[in-house]
């Protein structure tokens, strides 16, 4: 484990393989341990630096401070990225960590050779309809609140068994390998700051602002916004391609390593 000096914290990072960068970035309740997975296919080809976003693990926050912030976390990956050398890099974000590297692409595009989202976390407004005759989804913000109530009441297994079954289906929670679990309850005091991090929804004039080729990737057997929410901006972003991992959920590159990594490393060659 190594560390940058980004923004007044000690962002810590994993390195494995040479060739060029690729910065990784975990969605809600990960860190640098994410995508151990995809690991060895991904760093065949390339140098993969796999992050820990501010106030996840290694450190164990106490939930004290306003400092998580979805703003905080875009700011310290762009600094983060600007010691990253060559540049520019390669991004991958999952889930929330995609909402990361779409903010990145909008705001510091010179940064950035390719963009990869994996079902990237985030709400769309108005001017970003879902096709007509989708189903309609609770957002997953009302489980975060729910997961939130129940970490306060002490109910930490509960919580996490809550959010998590909100995005792989009932039942998902108990199939979940018990490192993958441990990682989560790790990290499980960040849901305090995530209620209150400011997200701002995805407009279309984001979307058509992303100029860094980008891929978007989706699991076949995902439900509910998230199978959505890759597609709008597929749609949207400028040469934008897409791959679907079958038979596969949320945390793809956990269920189908070896597919995730040829889809990566197929986009990334070109």
């Amino acid at each position: 484990m190594q560390s940058f000096r980004v923004n007044g914290y000690d962002m810590a990072y994993l390195e494995v393989g040479e060739g060029p960068p690729l910065v990784c970035v975990h969605g809600t309740l990960g860190d640098f341990r994410t995508w151990y997975s995809v690991l060895g296919p991904l760093s065949k080809s390339h140098r993969v630096i796999s992050v820990s976003l501010r106030h996840f693990f290694p450190e164990h926050w106490d939930a004290i401070g306003d400092d998580y912030k979805m703003a905080q976390h875009v700011a310290d990956t762009i600094a983060f990225i600007e010691q990253v050398k060559p540049g520019p890099v390669d991004l991958m974000g999952h889930s929330r960590g995609g909402h990361i590297a779409f903010r990145v692409a909008q705001a510091r595009p010179d940064l950035l050779r390719k963009l990869v989202l994996a079902e990237p976390g985030g709400d769309l407004d108005a001017s970003l309809p879902v096709p007509e005759g989708t189903p309609a989804h609770p957002p997953l913000a009302a489980r975060t609140a729910r997961s939130v109530e129940m970490i306060r009441a002490g109910d930490l297994e509960g919580a996490l068994q809550n959010f998590y079954e909100g995005i792989e289906g009932d039942g998902s929670w108990r199939r979940v390998p018990a490192a993958a679990k441990q990682q989560l309850r790790d990290n499980a005091l960040t849901f305090l700051g995530q209620i209150n991090e400011q997200r701002r929804p995805y407009t279309l004039s984001d979307a058509q602002a992303i100029r860094t080729p980008t891929l978007l990737i989706g699991g076949g057997a995902t439900t509910g916004s998230l199978s959505v929410m890759w597609r709008v901006l597929a749609a949207h972003i400028a040469g934008a391609e897409t791959a679907v991992i079958a038979n596969a959920g949320h945390w793809m590159f956990e269920q189908a390593p070896l597919e995730f990594g040829e889809v990566v490393n197929g986009f990334l060659a070109k």
